[in-house]
Order: structure tokens, then C-alpha cells, then sequence
């Protein structure tokens, strides 16, 4: 898997937000985007995802030598973030089922191992909107972690977590060497197995 950034610009009516980013992502790396709050990682995360349109530029995907149209690379990503919407009405069970109807989950995982590997046993049958905002944030790391796609893309993960969560974040991130991996943080503990940093400060 191959991800290239060519000039890629972001605006706001009038205001910019970056421009002209050229970088290169290449599976089996870990990259972290950082800058102050407000500079535009949640910006740039969002259009890598597809989930969003540059203002000028391109983003290009390729795996195996062959591209890939942004509207099929969904299949390929995984994404977790604060401001990522999980449906609030399902139990956990519910939620788990539903979400790898869509997304493969890793071909040597199951549920029953996302459950107990994430600390959830116990909350099966408990709705997901009786859920703290801490376990919310843990539920989609492991959903992303899970899933059997070869890019995750994580934005402030660790937020909302309490010290065993981020433990178990930091613990699970550093293990993963075959997928590309991309951080949006300006905490560098959210990163430390980050090989690459690029700063959004150095595109505006």
C-alpha cells in the first residue's frame, strides 16, 4: 500500500489551512502528523480517509503496483478518532457484529478475543450510549486494531483514556509492523513508535 500526497491544499473560505503537501506513506511504517492544536491533522487525517476533498492537489493510492480510486479505499482503511460517530442504540455485541459485516476482522482474531483483549468483558448486552467516554474512545481503537485493513489512521487516540487504556494503546501500536500506520497527534507519547513525523506547521 502506497499513499501519495501531490500538492495538496486545503482552504477554508478564504483562510488556509495548509498548502502543497508532498509526502509518500508506504506500508509497513508507522508516521505521525503533528502540529499545535487548530493547524489541521484532523484536516489532513479526514482527506487521507477519503472522507473529505482537498481544495487543490491530489492524494493517490496504489497497492501492489496497481491504484486504487478514492471512493473504493474505504475497504482499505481503518479510522479512530474523537469525533467519529459509533451507533449509540446498539449493545456492544450489537455494535462488534454490525461493524465486521463490512470490515474483515483479522484473520487470526474473533470477537470474543476483541472483547476480552479491549477489557469489555462483562458490557456484551450494555448499550453503547451508557458507555463512558473513555471506554467510547477504547471501543474504537479496537474496532480500528481489528479490522483487517491495511491502513490506520488514528487521530489523538488516546484521548478520554485513563492510564490502563493508554497503557494497553501503547502496548498494542507498537506491535503493528504490516500496516501503514498514521498518528495525528502533538502528544508525543501518542506516537512514540512513530519512525516518520510530519509537521503541518511547515505547509502553511
Amino acid at each position: 500500500m502506497l499513499i501519495q500526497l501531490e500538492n495538496l491544499t486545503k482552504r477554508f473560505n478564504q483562510e488556509r489551512v495548509f498548502e502543497n503537501i508532498n509526502y509518500t506513506f508506504e506500508l509497513g511504517n508507522h508516521y505521525a502528523i503533528t502540529g499545535s492544536n487548530g493547524s489541521g491533522k484532523s484536516t489532513l487525517i479526514q482527506i487521507i480517509a477519503g472522507s473529505s476533498l482537498p481544495s487543490a492537489g491530489i492524494v493517490k493510492y496504489s497497492k501492489a503496483a496497481q491504484d486504487i480510486l478514492v471512493e473504493e479505499i474505504f475497504a482499505e482503511v481503518s479510522l479512530a478518532a474523537t469525533y467519529m460517530d459509533i451507533i449509540q442504540e446498539f449493545t456492544l455485541l450489537e455494535l462488534l457484529e454490525f461493524h465486521f459485516k463490512f470490515k474483515k476482522i483479522a484473520s487470526d482474531k474473533n470477537i470474543s478475543d476483541l472483547i476480552e483483549d479491549a477489557y469489555f468483558s462483562g458490557s456484551e448486552n450494555k448499550f453503547i450510549k451508557n458507555f463512558s467516554s473513555g471506554m467510547k474512545q477504547r471501543l474504537k481503537l479496537a474496532l480500528a486494531f481489528y479490522s483487517d485493513t491495511s491502513i490506520l489512521l488514528l487521530d489523538e487516540p488516546t484521548s478520554n483514556l485513563d492510564e490502563k487504556a493508554i497503557n494497553w494503546y501503547s502496548e498494542k501500536i507498537k506491535d503493528i509492523d504490516n500496516r501503514l500506520v498514521i498518528i495525528a497527534s502533538n502528544q508525543p507519547e501518542e506516537y512514540k513508535s512513530c519512525e516518520f513525523v510530519l509537521d503541518i506547521e511547515d505547509f502553511k
